[in-house]
């Protein structure tokens, strides 16, 4: 598993109001939950407290005592949310953060490189893994949930999927 120090709880997509409120899309598994681990470090290594407020249509309405205006609210708009990785639970054996499969190869059944993990996504239908092919440009997306995933390796540092044609 990496080692990294922060894991990112959300993004803030966008302001809300002239207070200073904020719209975040949530990587926790409740999003109500983004505002459970203490300050959040922002990309500018600033620390916030988070107060959820609500949640519509998958984002999270935030308030913070530390954004008080609409202009700061809207200077965060594309900005990460991260939190420091100790103050997580330890995910159970059959569990990994989304942040622990960004970098991992992929490879289909047959040991063909297929690209590495750059994002996991759900769309609605299931999680999906977007991938980036290994000397190719942009990136394919592959259902992460059986019968497609066969296999995540923690300790090889990579994924087996079947491959969809």
């Amino acid at each position: 598993m990496k080692n990294e120090p922060f894991v990112v709880l959300g993004v803030v997509v966008s302001a809300h109001g002239v207070k200073g409120q904020f719209k975040v899309k949530p990587f926790t598994t409740s999003p109500m939950a983004i505002a459970d681990y203490g300050p959040v470090k922002l990309e500018n290594e600033q620390w916030v407290e988070l107060i959820a407020k609500s949640t519509a249509k998958g984002l999270v309405l935030c308030a913070s005592p530390d954004i008080l205006s609409r202009e700061q609210a809207e200077a965060l708009k594309g900005v990460s949310l991260s939190v420091d990785r100790e103050k997580l639970p330890v995910p159970d054996e059959d569990e990994i953060y989304h942040a622990d499969l960004l970098g991992l190869n992929v490879v289909d059944t047959a040991s063909n490189n297929l690209g590495v993990v750059i994002g996991v996504h759900d769309f609605g239908a299931g999680e999906v893994l977007e991938i980036k092919p290994k000397g190719g440009k942009g990136s394919e997306y592959l259902p992460f949930y059986p019968p497609f995933l066969k296999q995540i390796d923690i300790q090889s540092k990579s994924i087996i999927m079947e491959k969809i044609d």
